[in-house]
């Protein structure tokens, strides 16, 4: 018989680098299929519709919710984002791992209407770290980067709902942990709930 996939779902603040991530993962592993949300915002400078994201107008994207084709959708930062529901099915049931890079508010939907789904939070090594990848991409005004780091601040005091947390410091060292992770998710369920904690505890001391 063959093995069901599972659905994967990636999360992180805004310049944590988990949409790096998630390429190489896809592009080094064939197991994977990664979603393409459906979003409202605009494109940014060398993305393509159906390649990064579906780029949709906030009426395509609302008759969409209307017609039930989104397994979940989120507002963020005055954009929708949203994962089309008939991909992520398909490759279900082809037996392939579906990786959503959602964000927490879609992550928590995608928690309650599938238990099963494996949530990892995808973080950098500091907040400086955060705000120094955040600028140098070059492509964000410092109103949406104050903006973006702010509700980093906020996301925060959500990750514990996550099974794991993966310090994105080094990448290929990040890829092969993810990879651990998805590959023992279909063994058995783990919870890293202590090292959750734990990561929780020094945010609230300002990461001292």
């Amino acid at each position: 018989m063959k093995r069901k996939g599972i659905l994967v779902v990636v999360s992180g603040f805004s310049g944590a680098g988990k949409g790096t991530l998630m390429k190489k993962l896809v592009q080094k592993y064939d197991n994977y299929a990664l979603s393409i949300s459906a979003t409202t915002r605009d494109p940014r400078p060398g993305e393509q519709d159906g390649r990064e994201y579906f780029f949709v107008t906030r009426e395509e994207f609302k008759k969409r919710i209307a017609e039930d084709a989104l397994i979940e959708y989120a507002c963020y930062c005055d954009n929708y984002y949203g994962t089309p529901r008939d991909y992520a099915e398909r490759h279900l049931e082809e037996g392939r791992d579906v990786i959503l890079e959602i964000e927490i508010q879609g992550a928590l939907k995608i928690k309650d209407k599938y238990p099963d789904a494996l949530l990892l939070f995808v973080m950098p090594p500091s907040a400086a770290e955060l705000r120094r990848r955040l600028s140098g991409r070059g492509t964000e005004t410092q109103e949406v980067i104050d903006k973006r780091l702010r509700r980093a601040a906020q996301e925060a005091k959500g990750i514990e709902e996550y099974d794991y947390i993966v310090i994105n410091d080094d990448l290929d060292t990040c890829v092969e942990e993810l990879h651990a992770i998805i590959i023992a998710a279909h063994n058995k369920p783990v919870r890293n709930e202590e090292f959750i904690e734990k990561m929780r505890l020094e945010l609230e001391e300002g990461g001292e």
